[in-house]
């Protein structure tokens, strides 16, 4: 037999790109409150080569990396460069701007504990390296789409959410996940301000995480997670705005009441629930029309559900009334 490779819907052509529009820069305001340097200062302040020697050993195991490409995930573009994607984050812990990676060295995250609770045959707490070593690793490549109106494609490792899924065994009773991350202003400079309320929380449905596409991410670039990516371990939902890729998860609760997500409980009539990828349906404040790719700088039409509808458009039907991005 000749297998016959089909390319999947959403492996169109493109380049990527759209100016990105005014966007909340926290990092501002908290320095106009004397928080904003917070963790750059103490950072700076530790010696070269404790820093030096904190950045070479993430919580992962680096034996498990890199791990075998599932090429059932492909793009049709080039990967953004590490150089590139590596710093050029978003992670309010620590700071609103996007050059937080040097600030994001201070998250410590080994070891890593991980609770899973709510409804479940029994709630338990493991190791971040006994979860890591339990369920084996993959790679693949993925469009990351920013609420923003930025892009990037990522070669992520780790495992699907349907698999966490089972291994955590929920009750039928379960319509959804909530995930929280750590809170230790100590640890993360971003959580000493009062702007917000942490520590961040996100949401999906039980039937949008056990789609093939949801992703628990443990590594990148073919090696453990970064701090600045969300170490040691987090979402990756590529039909779905960044924000609801939540990182550095703490916690994982199974319940039958919709979660209410951290932004969307700090500007609901900007960011909600469902948060799916949606040029038709601008941000209050820019059009979600086109995307800007970080590594080229070019502008390119933004598609629907990112480009995964073939993969999530039917966890959808008959929601037409619900706002499907907000």
């Amino acid at each position: 037999m000749v297998a016959i490779h089909r390319k999947p819907a959403w492996a169109i052509s493109e380049a990527l790109a759209t100016p990105e529009d005014a966007f909340l820069n926290r990092r501002t305001i908290l320095k106009a409150w004397g928080l904003g340097t917070l963790a750059a200062t103490a950072y700076a302040a530790l010696p070269k080569s404790a820093r030096a020697e904190g950045e070479r050993k993430p919580a992962g195991n680096p034996a498990l990396y890199p791990a075998k490409r599932n090429e059932a995930y492909k793009l049709d573009r080039s990967l953004t460069p590490e150089e590139i994607s590596s710093k050029y984050n978003n992670f309010y812990e620590f700071g609103g701007s996007k050059d937080i990676w040097t600030e994001a060295q201070t998250l410590i995250t080994n070891p890593w504990d991980i609770e899973i609770d709510g409804m479940v045959e029994k709630p338990f707490t493991i190791a971040f390296a006994d979860l890591e070593a339990k369920i084996p690793l993959e790679e693949r490549l993925y469009r990351h789409r920013c609420v923003e109106a930025w892009s990037m494609t990522v070669p992520w490792t780790g495992f699907s959410l349907a698999k966490l899924v089972e291994f955590a065994k929920p009750m039928a009773s379960a319509k959804y996940i909530r995930f929280e991350t750590f809170n230790d202003p100590s640890m993360a400079s971003g959580q000493n301000g009062f702007l917000y309320t942490w520590p961040y929380v996100e949401g999906v449905t039980m039937a949008e995480a056990v789609n093939e596409l949801a992703f628990v991410v443990t590594g990148v670039y073919g090696k453990p997670l970064l701090n600045q990516f969300g170490a040691p371990i987090r979402l990756a939902l590529p039909w779905k705005y960044g924000f609801k890729s939540v990182k550095s998860i703490r916690k994982i609760t199974f319940t039958d009441e919709r979660p209410v997500s951290f932004w969307e409980g700090l500007a609901s009539n900007e960011y909600g629930f469902w948060a799916n990828v949606n040029p038709e349906v601008a941000h209050p404040r820019w059009s979600q029309a086109q995307e800007r790719v970080l590594h080229t700088g070019e502008t390119v039409p933004t598609l629907l559900f990112n480009g995964y509808g073939e993969q999530v458009a039917s966890l959808y039907e008959g929601l037409e009334s619900e706002p499907l991005y907000r």
